[in-house]
């Protein structure tokens, strides 16, 4: 779509934290200094492992958004925005979804059980396609999703465009990753005209 023809109202970008607490070094905290007006979704001090906590803790950001998101999601905030995309009803613009894990395949040590997952209620995973245009970001050797092709099966299932970063682990600094500079442009994919704007005001 020609970016003249969206509606004018830039869209508050919204970051979405898989179950970590605030890293410096994330990606996504590097994304969030570089996007001014944008806004994360805090880490829950309690109940962190609830589906249900994690999906009413983004829709309180979204909703308190001035109009429309675009959402960017990593790890288990993927799984958070799925859940919250088929039960909530609000404008998104699209969704930016990189190594979401394999909740359907056992996790390395450290990481909850498909049993506690299934308990706090990640499981079954949403296999529906989303309303609004998403990206999923996978990696090749990602730990947290190692049976090949289930993320691409995700993306299919999710109506999502797949695009392989390649050799990045989890994208996360544990695997020697910090800033995700290809996050701007795939953002800028989903939603040109937000992001030429953004640029055009810095």
């Amino acid at each position: 779509m020609n970016p003249a023809s969206r509606t004018s109202t830039a869209a508050t970008v919204v970051l979405v934290p898989g179950l970590r607490d605030h890293v410096a070094d994330h990606w996504q905290t590097h994304l969030a200094a570089r996007l001014p007006g944008s806004v994360t979704v805090p880490p829950l001090t309690a109940g962190r492992l609830s589906r249900a906590a994690q999906v009413a803790a983004l829709d309180a950001v979204v909703a308190a958004a001035p109009g429309p998101v675009v959402l960017v999601a990593h790890s288990a905030g993927v799984h958070t925005t799925v859940h919250w995309a088929v039960t909530h009803d609000r404008p998104v613009r699209g969704a930016l979804l990189a190594t979401p894990p394999d909740f359907d395949s056992p996790l390395p040590d450290g990481h909850p059980d498909p049993a506690t997952l299934r308990e706090h209620g990640w499981l079954p995973v949403v296999r529906t396609r989303l309303p609004f245009p998403s990206i999923v970001a996978s990696s090749s050797d990602d730990p947290l999703a190692r049976r090949t092709g289930r993320i691409a099966a995700l993306a299919a299932d999710w109506g999502s465009r797949l695009v392989d970063l390649g050799p990045v682990g989890h994208l996360n600094p544990a695997s020697g990753h910090g800033p995700w500079p290809q996050a701007l442009r795939l953002l800028g994919e989903l939603d040109g005209a937000t992001f030429t704007r953004r640029e055009a005001v810095q």
